[in-house]
């Protein structure tokens, strides 16, 4: 509560907006009589898909279009039917008059609308994930809703507990909410999830990055919660339910009367599937969500505009148990003993979003703001838990500011801002062993951070960035040139300039782009657990010790690619990619825990090639496919972290060679497809392929055998040192139980790993970090939007 008070009393400026356009529409009879209406916008290439209804004024405005070109459909009783095409591609708000002729004569108003499925002004490859995808997406356990949606594109890979992994990048995936960037960890078992039903679209960048985006650069996803403004009060309400006693609700509120927006969400969920678990039996792991926002937004002059989100989330969860330390109090023979370990952990999540914006002229717009949370990670252990007793409450005050101007000038889009973000790390963490057989020779029985000096658990975050970017349409060639300053100040001090590029040229007669980009990083290490890690203090847990500071990586990113159309059906993208990054980020843990913290190898190199078909709609049938190859490796010596014990020995010693990346799974692949059986009926089915992570194993196969049992050991192949491949298979089913005007009810029953493949996704030994899938699986959604 003490946190959530000084958290509350920040004051709060605002954000910037991202790649986003607005579309402010008035429609007039022949007259130039107003006309309240219903309109059509559709773009293929973003998902996009709405029909919003103009005021009694005859207009529209539509503030949230992701760059790319839309059509626009108007089909009002006594005029002739409107089809044109719109290109959103600034930041400046666009005002696009269209003026009805009356049904006589067609000819002189109806305009062949281009296709949307290309976006021949795009510099550079974007995958976008619109509101349709996510409201007949599969069903999610709770917790990775988003990741799961994002896991489904190309380059992408979970690994562990949901974590993200984009291009075989460690902790380095960023997420953007609402134009705020949040650069911590957002997996299940380090913060409470935006939960999809939350979401209306994603973008998501894994190169040609704008110079607006810094930090962490493995991948960006662009997360848009605010919904489409309509006149008076409209909603959702969603629940769900399913295997392993999962069952959520969804609610979501918005009221717009004249310049003023108010809508709220409120969602909860529990499973007894939150985490993935270490062994089949599934123990220990249930898990409760909360979430709720509030949101205000209102148009005090026709150029100005303020908005404001406040948002609370939290989850409440189990660590699940090995098998040893199940039995340890559950001995065999159905004797029931006293209570088990138990391990818990739960996150907290205040936030609040504010933005200003101002169009100071028809061609230059400011937007000014930023965002302040508190979060906080706590971790504790009954007096049963093996081999250790673990305490931990980390938590950290974050205030981010940024200003940006935008000035569309002729061919050009130029943006230029101003970045700030302060964070106020705060950590503490102790254990008591409780088996010492588990642990190196000298390690200390007992450990306590912060110790002598309580200075050590608390440093402020201080990063600082400016940017400067061109966007350039010279007719079928389009260029992105930026450039980016960032400075990092934690454990070092450090600075980098990162120039950006991208290019695409677009061939009309052929329905292709070609593009090519470059990216320089510059990426901030994890901030999770680095002042323990860093601090002399974690000298007294084993004697044979060694500190490295952990020092941003930099690399250079390559892409090149092509899309194509096929009829304004199909549209294939392949792309190949470059990855050379020095000082490759990774994580290990504190002897045998769950406690993770930052390190480095001196550098990596990662590429691969990708291709997607996506299928918009075609004979009744929709859906996409996408393929990843990837190969990367690490190099050693280590540069940054913290080892003890044998790892010191290790890292003294092994100064040359390459290792496979631990996300090295060379191919990957996943696809859905639809069919509309009827007008109110539809069928999905889908596969997802992957060939299997490398992993790391002290121990022979005999002692893996005794730990784990023949159904894990089964999928893993020690002659390789890879998980073998999985092939899992889902499908759906949906129904629209009841569609108006006004209100419409769907219901979808999803089926997962039909043929209840054990997943092991990671192995690594006993208390090391293993996650398996979930079995075979039903969930069922009932969503009402009105």
């Amino acid at each position: 509560m003490k946190q959530v008070l000084i958290f509350l009393s920040l004051a709060i400026p605002a954000f910037a907006q991202t790649n986003r356009g607005e579309l402010l529409l008035t429609v007039t009879d022949p007259a130039g009589l107003a006309v309240k209406t219903a309109v059509q916008i559709t773009s293929e290439a973003n998902q996009y898909r709405n029909t919003l209804a103009t005021n009694d004024d005859g207009t529209l405005r539509v503030p949230r279009l992701s760059y790319g070109i839309y059509q626009l459909t108007i089909e009002q009783p006594g005029f002739a039917k409107v089809l044109e095409s719109i290109d959103i591609h600034s930041s400046i708000p666009l005002d696009y008059p269209v003026r009805l002729q009356v049904e006589a004569k067609p000819e002189s108003v109806t305009v062949q609308a281009e296709g949307t499925l290309l976006d021949p002004d795009r510099a550079g490859s974007v995958n976008e994930i619109g509101s349709e995808m996510i409201q007949r997406r599969l069903s999610s356990l709770p917790g990775r809703s988003i990741q799961d949606l994002v896991n489904t594109q190309p380059g992408w890979l979970y690994e562990g507990n949901a974590v993200l992994h984009p291009r075989g990048s460690e902790y380095q995936t960023q997420f953007v909410v609402d134009g705020v960037p949040l650069t911590d960890n957002r997996s299940p078992s380090f913060g409470p999830e935006i939960g999809a039903n939350d979401v209306d679209s994603m973008t998501i960048f894994t190169a040609g990055f704008p110079a607006e985006y810094g930090r962490k650069m493995g991948g960006v996803v662009e997360v848009n919660t605010l919904r489409d403004p309509q006149p008076g009060f409209h909603g959702q309400v969603v629940l769900s339910g399913g295997s392993y006693s999962s069952a959520g609700t969804f609610v979501m509120g918005q009221f717009t009367w004249g310049k003023n927006l108010l809508g709220f969400t409120a969602s909860g969920a529990r499973t007894d599937h939150y985490l993935n678990p270490v062994v089949p039996e599934n123990y220990t792991n249930s898990g409760t969500l909360g979430d709720f926002s509030v949101n205000y937004q209102r148009d005090l002059t026709a150029n100005d505009r303020l908005n404001v989100i406040a948002r609370y989330a939290l989850s409440r969860y189990q660590l699940p148990n090995e098998i040893v330390q199940q039995t340890w109090c559950y001995p065999p023979g159905g004797i029931t003993g006293p209570p088990c370990q138990r391990q818990n952990a739960n996150n907290f999540e205040p936030m609040v979003i504010a933005n200003y914006r101002h169009i100071f002229s028809p061609s230059m717009v400011g937007n000014f703001g930023g965002m302040a949370r508190n979060s906080s990670n706590d971790f504790y252990s009954n007096a049963l838990s093996t081999p250790i007793i673990l305490f931990q409450h980390n938590w950290f005050n974050e205030l981010y500011l940024k200003g940006m101007v935008t000035i569309d000038h002729g061919r050009n889009e130029w943006k230029m801002g101003l970045e700030s973000d302060n964070t106020f790390l705060h950590e503490n963490f102790n254990y008591i062993i409780t088996d010492p057989s588990q642990f190196d020779e000298g390690t200390a029985l007992s450990f306590s951070f912060p110790g002598y000096y309580p200075s050590q658990g608390q440093r402020p975050d201080l990063e600082q960035s400016a940017f400067v970017q061109d966007l350039m349409r010279l007719g079928n060639w389009t260029l992105n040139l930026g450039l980016r300053w960032d400075h990092y100040q934690l454990i070092v001090n450090k600075q980098a300039v990162q120039p950006r590029l991208a290019i695409s040229r677009y061939f009309p007669s052929l329905g292709l782009i070609a593009h090519f980009s470059y990216d320089r990083v510059f990426q901030t290490p994890s901030f999770q657990n680095i002042l323990l890690s860093s601090s002399f203090e974690s000298n007294l847990i084993n004697p044979d010790f060694l500190h490295l500071p952990v020092e941003p990586s930099q690399g250079n990113y390559f892409e090149a690619g092509v899309s194509k159309a096929f009829r304004n059906n199909l549209r294939l993208d392949v792309n190949y990619y470059l990855r050379n990054v020095h000082n490759c980020a990774d994580d290990d843990q504190i002897q045998n825990t769950t406690i993770s913290f930052p390190i480095s190898f001196q550098k990596a190199i990662i590429y691969g090639a990708e291709a997607k078909i996506e299928v918009p709609s075609w004979h009744h049938i929709s859906g996409f496919a996408s393929y990843s190859y990837m190969v990367g490796n690490a190099w050693f010596p280590v540069t940054g972290g913290l080892f003890l014990g044998q790892d010191v020995q290790a890292a003294e010693t092994q100064l040359g060679g390459h290792f496979p990346d631990s996300q090295d799974q060379r191919n990957t692949l996943f696809t859905r497809l639809m069919y509309q059986v009827k007008p109110r009926f539809w069928v999905e089915g889908g596969i997802q392929y992957g060939s299997g992570l490398p992993f790391e194993f002290d121990g022979d196969y005999q002692t893996a055998l005794e730990e784990y049992g023949p159904q894990v050991i089964s999928r893993v192949n020690f002659a390789r040192g890879r998980i073998y491949p999985s092939l899992l298979v889902s499908a759906s089913a949906g129904v629209d139980v009841y569609k108006s005007e006004r209100m419409s009810v769907r219901f979808q029953a999803d089926g997962q790993n039909l043929t209840n493949v054990l997943n092991v996704i990671d192995f690594g030994g006993l208390f090391s970090g293993n996650a398996i899938g979930p079995a075979r699986s039903v969930t069922m959604r009932l969503t009402t939007v009105f």
